[in-house]
Order: structure tokens, then sequence, then C-alpha cells
């Protein structure tokens, strides 16, 4: 059982007089705070050489609407999830949401220095545009495509591969939790 300072109790007595009600405030604060904070990978040593696989993934609720994006990384060999990730990155499309969990998904990556990336995506779209199937029409995701490829080269191995949805479910159901947890204002209201 935790214990809790004199003041810290009184403060809790005013605020929630009946106890259970006390009891699941601060257990809903303590899950709440276990649930949004990940292990910290900074302090662990480095994963060097193998391969490591990435899923990322982005979606706003309306295009443009809310946006969050997330990312998962592993090590397949040993069989481990190495990080997870995920931030609310406001009013955006889909398309650019996407591309922004790639982003910060490679960023995180180049910490564990894996000789083989495989970076899942199930955007079809974006894994089109990245490995030159499609060309990158809109003006505004080009800057993004740069900035995928600037990344890319820190990297002696790495492939985009297109994913179903239902094979994204860690990074998708990240993302969504990010979107539940920060909700759009609500206009008009």
């Amino acid at each position: 059982m935790i214990r809790l300072s004199a003041s810290l109790e009184r403060r809790l007595n005013e605020l929630f007089p009946r106890v259970r009600e006390r009891e699941k405030f601060v257990t809903d604060i303590i899950e709440n705070a276990l649930e949004s904070t990940s292990i910290s990978t900074e302090d662990q040593p480095a994963s060097i050489g193998g391969t490591l696989n990435l899923y990322t993934d982005g979606g706003s609720r309306g295009n443009p609407g809310q946006a969050a994006i997330a990312c998962v990384i592993e090590d397949p060999a040993r069989g481990i999830l190495l990080k997870e990730y995920a931030e609310v990155i406001g009013i955006e499309t889909n398309n650019v949401a996407e591309y922004r969990a790639l982003i910060e998904g490679l960023r995180i990556a180049k910490r564990y220095h894996p000789n083989k990336l495989v970076c899942h995506l199930d955007s079809e779209l974006i894994v089109r545009q990245l490995n030159g199937t499609y060309r990158v029409k809109m003006e505004h995701l080009k800057q993004f495509v740069d900035e995928v490829q600037e990344l890319a080269q820190s990297f002696s191995d790495i492939t985009f591969v297109h994913i179903p949805r239902e094979d994204n479910h860690r990074a998708d159901a990240l993302v969504n939790k990010a979107l539940d947890n920060h909700p759009s204002p609500k206009y008009g209201s």
C-alpha cells in the first residue's frame, strides 16, 4: 500500500469525504500514469545490429481533423517489444499523420542501430510513394518524403512494406487511444 503524506491525505479527505471515492480517484490516477508511461529505452543499452521491425500509423478524425501518430519497434529475433510511442499532433490530414508517424518511428529506430529496418505501414499510398511507384503530386507532402529519405540514409538496409490494417493493430490502437484521450474540441457547443 502507498503511504501518503499527512497534508496530501487531508486534502484528499476534503475533496473526497467517502473512502471509496477517494480510493477510486487515487487508483485512476495511478492507472493512467502507468498506461501513459513506457519504459525508457534511452537508459538501456541500444541494440546494435540485427533486424528490427517498425510499425507506424497515423490517423485523423475528420480529414483534416484531430490527428495522432504512433509507432512500435520490435526485435523479431528476440521476440520483444522495444518501444511504443504515440502522440496527438493537432489538426492534420490522414496522409500527413502517416508521414509524421513514419518520421518519428525512424528517429526512434536510429537509436537501436539496426543492420536492417523493415518499416510496416498500412498506407499503400505512402509506401508506393516512398518506393517510387507513385509520384508525390501534393506539394505539401514532398517535404515529408524528403525528410523520410534523409532519415533513411541512416540505415544500411531499409524497406517500406504495405501491410493490411488488421496486421498493424498495435500501432492503430495507439493512435486511437491517443485520439480518445485528447478528443477534438466540439464547435458550436
